[in-house]
């Protein structure tokens, strides 16, 4: 076998991508020449001005009383709305000053309860400290057995806000599970206080 033999040949492929470039040439060819076709228009126009002067300026004519009272009605349409938005705009600002009014009150009545509240927060508190002052004048034992009688939580209450030896005093009194109670009570008060 000879090596021509073995190669084969690959003309069909050639001419095909030939065909494609001259088109693309031909294209090519024919935008430029376009272009430069519509650009000599424009210069002969500008070359037609330049020699016969400028163009004498359009006049229009008196508009016709159809386009007048079209235009009119327009007008008119506008000063209705301009009127409404005025309108609307006075409501708000009605309202506007109604709700700043209602602030003001709600603000006012607000720290009125504020007050009323810190007042009665001082004096259930000035009650309280009276009666803890009470149980821990009286004697030991007839505080035990009134703090044995009472629901644990109330009775924890009471015993964390007195000293030290008097709520230790009443607690030795009471019966032994009764102040096992009021102790795991006074022990998880603060338990739910987050720690960081």
């Amino acid at each position: 076998m000879t090596a021509a033999a073995t190669v084969p040949r690959r003309t069909g492929r050639r001419s095909a991508g030939r065909g494609a470039l001259v088109i693309l040439a031909l294209f090519l060819a024919s935008s430029g020449a376009l272009r430069l076709g519509s650009g000599l228009g424009g210069a002969f126009a500008r070359t037609a001005e330049t020699t016969a002067g400028p163009a004498p300026p359009l006049e229009c004519p008196l508009p016709p009383a159809a386009l007048l009272e079209a235009l009119q009605e327009r007008e008119d349409r506008i000063s209705v709305q301009e009127a409404a938005l005025a309108d609307r705009q006075a409501a708000v600002n009605l309202a506007e000053t109604a709700v700043a009014g209602r602030i003001e009150a709600l603000e006012a009545a607000e720290s009125r309860l504020a007050a009323t509240l810190e007042r009665a927060d001082g004096a259930a508190e000035a009650d309280l400290a009276r009666l803890t002052e009470v149980y821990e004048s009286m004697k030991p034992k007839v505080a035990a057995g009134l703090f044995s009688a009472m629901a644990p939580e109330f009775a924890s209450g009471f015993l964390g806000r007195m000293r030290p030896d008097a709520a230790a005093a009443i607690l030795s009194g009471m019966t032994p599970e009764a102040a096992y109670t009021v102790s795991a009570l006074l022990a998880a008060r603060h338990s739910d206080v987050p720690r960081n």
